[in-house]
């Protein structure tokens, strides 16, 4: 009896010891999305208005690669299927961003709750009603803000992950064109690598 003991002390330090990182983690994730709102909503304003950012970085570096290689076919094939993938890498890197709030934030927020439930029970065994009252109500506030800030990344990654295919498919497209103008017409192979690419990042 006195190893299970031992064993439920060690259990309980190890999880109050957490409290602090678990409440501060919650407290950047509720700072944290307002900002990735606001990117979201500042990139769905560019895009309204015909700007896209990514797909034109994409076309001037294909420019350039297009006039450095343009009298090594071959070469420039390769180094094109190169940029492309390291543009596809780069949204797939965006978006993992978002993608780990998703995941992170309902985790945090059970956590958040379960510690100072916890602590509250060991309060009420003390008999001292006020931090009890204070652990419930830090309990459930965290659980309102893992939940919420879950959701609303989840909201934001469904239009970024649109977004990102349509980039990829038309830099797959530029891509395409380059090639052929380079007599080196590629059928649509690109396209479909840049689709398998993001969907397998999803």
């Amino acid at each position: 009896m006195e190893i299970v003991t031992l064993i439920e002390h060690l259990l309980y330090q190890v999880s109050t010891a957490l409290y602090l990182p678990v409440i501060g983690g919650c407290a950047l994730l509720v700072c944290y999305m307002p900002v990735q709102l606001g990117m979201a909503l500042f990139e769905a304003w560019q895009r309204q208005r015909g700007r896209f950012p990514d797909r034109d970085g994409f076309s001037r570096r294909l420019a350039l690669l297009r006039g450095r290689h343009r009298h090594a076919p071959q070469r420039l094939a390769i180094e094109v299927e190169r940029q492309l993938q390291a543009e596809e890498l780069a949204l797939s890197r965006r978006l993992d961003r978002i993608r780990f709030v998703i995941k992170v934030g309902p985790a945090l927020g059970l956590m958040g709750t379960l510690i100072p439930m916890g602590i509250s029970l060991a309060a009420l065994a003390e008999g001292n009603i006020p931090k009890m009252a204070g652990s419930m109500v830090t309990a459930f506030t965290a659980t309102v803000a893992g939940l919420g800030a879950g959701v609303l990344a989840y909201l934001i990654a469904l239009s970024r992950e649109r977004w990102v295919r349509a980039d990829v498919r038309e830099m797959a497209h530029d891509a395409e064109l380059a090639l052929a103008d380079a007599g080196l017409p590629q059928p649509h192979h690109l396209q479909a690598e840049a689709d398998d690419a993001v969907a397998a990042a999803a």
